[in-house]
């Protein structure tokens, strides 16, 4: 393979900050559509658009890219499903949510504040580093010294 050949193929920083962009986007756009068919049933387009606070014109064109990718199935003016592959990222982005959601809530922070730090948090956390929070949550859950404990720690370094 020529050097040209090899090199072309590398992302720079910017190609790989927007890759992880357009991940972010997408999974804030499948877990949307999973929450929405979890708790309505369906998802639209005009609740997709509310929930994220965008356009509806913007949430369109996403929802017509996440069918093109084989995420969701899209008719226009009668809603889209989830495909098995679109299931799956939203119920995993939704698991990342809530299980960082729990770990936060130990600790008394407000919700304003455990939402903004999920929402970063949430597209970046990797399966090994989750069940460790889950074991973590688990123990705290099962043994309140412990929590107490640290909530005083806590405290104490504020």
């Amino acid at each position: 393979m020529s050097a040209s050949k090899s090199t072309s193929k590398k992302k720079s920083p910017s190609q790989a900050k927007s890759n992880r962009h357009q991940t972010r986007a997408v999974e804030d756009y499948l877990e949307q559509i999973y929450n929405l068919i979890e708790d309505k049933g369906y998802a639209r387009v005009v609740d997709i658009a509310q929930n994220l606070g965008l356009a509806q014109a913007s949430v369109t064109n996403m929802i017509q890219r996440l069918d093109g990718e084989g995420y969701i199935i899209y008719e226009k003016y009668r809603g889209l499903t989830l495909t098995d592959s679109g299931r799956k990222v939203g119920e995993a982005i939704t698991r990342r949510h809530q299980l960082l959601t729990r770990l936060l809530r130990h600790f008394e922070i407000d919700e304003a504040t455990i939402y903004e730090d999920v929402e970063g948090m949430e597209h970046h956390i990797s399966r090994p580093t989750l069940e460790v929070i889950s074991a973590l949550c688990e123990e705290l859950d099962a043994n309140p010294s412990l929590l107490k404990a640290l909530q005083k720690r806590i405290e104490e370094q504020s």
